[in-house]
């Protein structure tokens, strides 16, 4: 389905009537005498500049590389959609929304957040800076997704997101958004912002790890615009792909730490089979009990299409990796 995004795209619609001037003169027979002209306007008051103006209708639009929906379920009936909240696959090459259900409903993100946390951090951030872990982002809960950071260790920021993606660590994900923008209201700003310049305008973010908050939300397809734009990054796809990372780092003392961090992503660590010809690159998990099992997964089909594939709300792990194959053999281009 390659529809247009009534999210994305508007239309001024001019109903068709009659004008009555007096005697019913036509459209052709009215003289207007205070007109303007848009693009001169728009370059008098500095909205565009004089060379944009001199463009004029070449302008492109904001989603021509981008896949979209006029966001009504497609493909439903021939799944067992019922076991989450929503979910869509979006083939990258065709820009074409191939699967959707309730694409466009507002969902909890878990842990599935980190993806835009990443995607701030290397936009902003430098990989080789080294931040130390402040007290407040070692503090977590016992039953946090965790790195076992502690007060006072040092570690690089590209260290630092193999702990966020790989690890889910919600201490990482302190740790980078202080050494990013200072604190974490301050970094979540800027995930807000880095979000609408994407076209993710459904979104709203608290903070850089996904724990429950009723004013944390996002929806299927605004994670795939803030995914596809995180998958430009060689870094990012490299971390996503990798199953096991060794991380070596000094605490607070000065004293050498190892720790080995491994993926979450059953496919990856071949816990989970993808259907025959889809090859699974990586992708990003998410849990809480409001959000459910979430899962955003990236991978490529026989043809060689990179698929974003997503789930959210699946009410549990099996099913959500149940779901997802039926996703990934039916709707990514799988040849049969």
């Amino acid at each position: 389905m390659k529809c247009i995004n009534k999210k994305a795209t508007g239309l001024l619609l001019l109903p068709f009537f009659c004008l009555c001037c007096g005697c019913g003169q036509s459209f052709s027979e009215i003289s207007y005498t205070n007109t303007y002209d848009i693009y001169e306007t728009s370059k008098e008051y500095e909205i565009i500049s004089a060379e944009d103006a001199s463009l004029q209708n070449t302008a492109d639009f904001f989603g021509k590389d981008l896949c979209v929906s006029d966001g009504m379920d497609l493909g439903t009936d021939s799944t067992d959609s019922q076991v989450a909240g929503a979910a869509g696959v979006f083939n990258l090459n065709t820009k074409e929304v191939t699967y959707a259900q309730n694409i466009y409903g507002r969902m909890y993100p878990a842990s599935t957040t980190k993806i835009l946390t990443a995607y701030v951090a290397l936009k902003y951030g430098d990989l080789d800076a080294v931040y130390q872990v402040s007290a407040n982002a070692a503090n977590q809960a016992a039953d946090s997704s965790v790195c076992h950071l502690k007060e006072g260790d040092y570690m690089s920021l590209h260290q630092l997101l193999y702990g966020l993606l790989m690890q889910s660590g919600n201490d990482a994900a302190i740790a980078i958004a202080e050494g990013i923008s200072g604190d974490v209201n301050a970094f979540a700003e800027l995930m807000n912002q880095e979000a609408r310049a994407l076209g993710a305008v459904d979104s709203h973010f608290i903070n850089p790890h996904g724990l429950q908050d009723v004013e944390h939300y996002t929806t299927v397809y605004d994670l795939y615009l803030i995914f596809q734009a995180a998958v430009q990054n060689e870094t990012f796809k490299e971390i996503i792909h990798t199953k096991e990372y060794i991380v070596e780092y000094l605490d607070s003392t000065g004293m050498s730490v190892e720790q080995k961090w491994m993926s979450t992503n059953k496919y990856l660590m071949e816990t989970e089979t993808a259907p025959r010809g889809i090859t699974v690159i990586g992708g990003k998990t998410g849990t809480t009990n409001d959000a459910g099992y979430c899962l955003v997964l990236y991978s490529s089909n026989e043809a060689g299409d990179p698929i974003v594939s997503i789930i959210m709300k699946a009410d549990c792990r099996n099913n959500l990796y149940y779901y997802m194959n039926q996703l990934l053999y039916g709707f990514a281009g799988h040849e049969t």
